[in-house]
């Protein structure tokens, strides 16, 4: 016979299904804990300005997507060389729009939504104009403010 003391089948069992219960409630207050405490730099990111791009990232007649705040936003290099910026979410169903260099033209490829370079909804079903916001260009870098144009 053994000395050694034996661990009872079922406190085997008892222990991972504790352990499983406890996976399972981690699982679902992880995305809780993290919406009603949000990370520090979400906040830091939802005021002042971003910087969009470098000058030379964007030639005239291009765009770039690039984060703004917790959205996309879309920088625009005009043929005429101005700046502008949008938030790149369509107001139709929230779809990320698109430069199209040959019509100089945003496009939304969820329902062909299509918006002018100064954000009016021009074609589809997006039912209000892109939300802008406003441009400076500071040495090679562009920036765009988080809030939007009134």
């Amino acid at each position: 016979m053994s000395s050694e003391p034996q661990v009872p089948r079922r406190d085997v069992l008892d222990y991972l299904l504790c352990l499983s219960a406890c996976a399972a409630a981690g699982t679902v207050a992880y995305p809780v804990v993290k919406f009603v405490f949000p990370p520090k730099e979400a906040e830091k990111a939802a005021s002042g300005t971003a910087i969009a791009a470098r000058v030379s990232e964007v030639p005239p007649g291009t765009a770039k997507v690039f984060p703004l705040g917790t959205k996309p936003g879309i920088l625009i290099h005009t043929q005429t060389g101005e700046w502008r910026a949008f938030t790149a979410v369509c107001t139709h169903l929230s779809c990320t729009v698109r430069f199209r260099p040959d019509s100089q033209s945003l496009w939304c490829p969820c329902h062909d939504g299509c918006f002018d370079l100064r954000g009016r909804n021009v074609s589809g079903p997006p039912p209000r104009p892109l939300p802008e916001h406003q441009v400076s260009v500071s040495g090679d870098e562009v920036h765009v403010q988080l809030e939007t144009i009134a």
